[in-house]
């Protein structure tokens, strides 16, 4: 298993905290209004969130040298890479519930919050289980490799957000509003506090990231269960991942073949994970980039290639008008199927 084993002292874990908080905060007052995000803006944002996390890489370079930063770049790439598929669940999801454009952000931006602390606990565990006991990377792998392939034959396979275990109890232990109140997630009415349809929306993204969460974890242990370098990744991907849906989100029905791609990724990672625990040994970081890179390129370009005549609808969820991609890769198992339709939401403030 590749470790990577160097101390991390406390301030540098805290440092690193204070610059992922200090974004959030930044992202959050540039989107205090709840305006729609445009293809252009969202592009800004995640050049930004692209350019410091490919930085980041070059502070490892230079402080703990080419093996942890190539690491640490192999395990962005392919947490980048799957994140991609969240794209197409939250799409499905703000389509299902009917969110207004002004309000994905927000629900998206919680969502992420969420996501990070989901993501740390499954880290330390993960890594913890590893290192533990050797039997858990045959676990581990057969689990990526089995998700790899339902990812390639569930191709059209739709979310079902209303049948999500967390959504439905949620509905049952807070009293819910089938409504909008504006921009709030709890509004007052008749007297008590209740959960407007916007707090569900966020449930259910929180619920659907769940099971992202353990596949692309479990991707990047394949890489190192360096908890430092495993967290770091997964952050630095993740904090895009809401300029990522405004960036694709007109555009997801154009990469039909992405998820055979990411499949591909998640088996290569599992095979990987495997083979770290036999005579074999870990592969080259610099193989695992390769494959990451080659594989992720093929797959866009593939898709990109198919759909080329294809009328595009918009380039952000402000031109798809609350409407979700005409089809779109499969998504990852446990997620339900089957889209309802709900009528228009009220979207007055109370």
């Amino acid at each position: 298993m590749n470790d990577l084993s160097f101390a991390v002292p406390l301030w540098v874990w805290g440092a690193v905290t204070l610059v992922i908080a200090a974004m959030l905060a930044a992202d959050l007052i540039a989107h205090r209004d709840n305006h729609v995000i445009g293809f252009r803006e969202a592009a800004v944002w995640s050049a930004l969130w692209i350019a410091v996390g490919l930085a980041f890489g070059l502070v490892l370079l230079m402080w703990q040298g080419s093996e942890v930063s190539s690491t640490y770049y192999a395990g962005y790439l392919i947490e980048k890479a799957l994140s991609i598929d969240n794209v197409f669940v939250f799409a499905l999801v703000f389509s299902f519930f009917r969110v207004p454009d002004a309000y994905q952000h927000k629900v998206l931006f919680w969502g992420i919050v969420g996501a990070l602390a989901a993501r740390l606990v499954f880290i330390f565990v993960g890594a913890e289980l590893l290192r533990l006991f050797f039997w858990t990377a045959y676990l581990f792998g057969a689990f990526l490799i089995w998700t790899g392939y339902k990812m390639a034959v569930s191709k059209d396979e739709e979310v079902h957000p209303d049948r999500n275990v967390l959504v439905r109890l949620v509905k049952k232990v807070i009293p819910t509003d089938p409504e909008f109140h504006g921009g709030r997630f709890f509004a007052r009415i008749d007297g008590r506090r209740t959960a407007t349809l916007l707090f569900v929306a966020l449930v259910a993204i929180e619920a659907t990231d769940l099971v992202f969460a353990v596949d692309s974890v479990a991707a990047v242990l394949a890489i190192t269960t360096n908890t430092f370098l495993v967290w770091t990744a997964n952050a630095f991907a993740v904090l895009g991942l809401r300029s990522l849906y405004f960036c694709l989100a007109g555009l997801l029905r154009r990469f039909s073949y992405l998820h055979y791609g990411l499949a591909v990724l998640l088996v290569f990672a599992g095979v990987k994970l495997i083979l770290s625990e036999t005579p074999v040994g870990k592969l080259p970081i610099p193989l695992t980039l390769g494959v990451i890179t080659v594989t992720i390129a093929l797959s866009i370009a593939w898709s990109l290639l198919a759909t080329r005549g294809e009328d595009k609808r918009g380039a952000g969820p402000g031109d798809m008008s609350g409407t979700a991609p005409a089809s779109a890769p499969s998504h990852r198992p446990g997620t339900g199927s089957g889209i309802g339709e709900r009528r228009a939401p009220h979207d007055g403030s109370s």
